[in-house]
């Protein structure tokens, strides 16, 4: 994909908000520092970018209701715990007009807290490091690889942007990957096929149960 306005972002670009989700997450990030400054407190601010699959060996996933992250969305439809879903946007300024961002394996993320902490210790430095791929997959994308992975079309409507949503959202993850040698083990196919594979667990769970 073509390198779009304004990403990717590194732990150094402008901090400029456009929703208050992001605000608030600004908001903890200083209250973070403040504290640091306050009492010498050690910190390390891992900045995720977009959270998806599920552990590869099956024993957790994502159980939140009403969940709206877009992998987990996708997936519920796939496996018919949704009717459909919508598209928020098909007019950004993009390749295929949808939004585009970031996803990264909530195994992967896990392993940047892992190794964070263990810099942590052994340097006594605080730190902050985005985390993410790098790569940057449009919504439509991630619907045709969870369509291809389950076999069958979903059902997908097109709806109004959503305020407060960038175009595009992609990490610069050289920081992380150069200052904790650490760095993402899992792809979007990945995420998608671990995911599909929780929500199908969790279906056969609850038609056993009833």
């Amino acid at each position: 994909m073509a390198v779009l306005p304004g990403t990717p972002v590194s732990e150094a670009s402008l901090l400029n908000p456009v929703n208050p989700y992001g605000w608030s997450k600004l908001f903890v990030e200083r209250m973070v520092r403040d504290i640091s400054a306050a009492s010498g407190l050690n910190y390390g601010i891992l900045r995720y970018f977009n959270v998806a699959g599920s552990d590869p060996k099956g024993r957790t996933g994502q159980s939140t209701p009403n969940a709206t992250h877009l992998v987990k969305v996708a997936c519920e439809v796939a496996v018919g715990k949704r009717d459909g879903m919508r598209i928020y946007g098909t007019d950004y300024d993009t390749p295929d007009g949808t939004c585009v961002r970031d996803f990264i394996h909530v195994t992967d993320l896990a392993l940047a807290h892992v190794a964070t902490y263990e810099f942590l210790c052994r340097s006594g430095r605080n730190a902050c490091f985005n985390c993410g791929n790098g790569k940057g997959h449009s919504v439509l994308e991630v619907i045709r690889a969870v369509e291809q992975a389950h076999g069958r079309n979903l059902r997908v409507a097109a709806a109004e942007r959503r305020p407060g949503d960038p175009s595009a959202l992609i990490a610069d993850a050289s920081a992380i990957r150069k200052t904790l040698g650490w760095s993402t083990l899992y792809g979007l196919d990945d995420m998608i096929h671990t995911a599909l594979a929780w929500e199908r667990r969790q279906q056969r769970d609850l038609m056993q149960v009833s």
